[in-house]
């Protein structure tokens, strides 16, 4: 299919150069651009995820109920020392 679309200047030089390198045309170049923006993004597994830090401690402050975002976000927000609270 043809259609006309506007490309910024700097950007359409890029996929000149691309295609020139490449040995393919403008049109190819743009074709797999499209696809890789619309095909779904993959969603990273677990081995490929930084791990997170983790540090010493007694575990859970106690009277905190972690299946509240309310108590959660109180406790964070709360001005006492988290050691006094243990």
């Amino acid at each position: 299919m043809r259609t006309t679309i506007r490309i910024d200047d700097d950007l359409y030089r890029s996929v000149k150069q691309r295609a020139a390198a490449t040995g393919r045309s403008i049109s190819e170049v743009l074709e797999d651009a499209v696809r890789a923006g619309l095909a779904p993004r993959l969603i990273q597994t677990a081995e490929a995820l930084t791990p997170l830090p983790t540090f010493g401690g007694s575990g859970v402050v106690p009277g905190i109920d972690l299946t509240s975002n309310a108590a959660v976000r109180d406790a964070m927000d709360d001005d006492q020392r988290l050691d006094a609270l243990r």
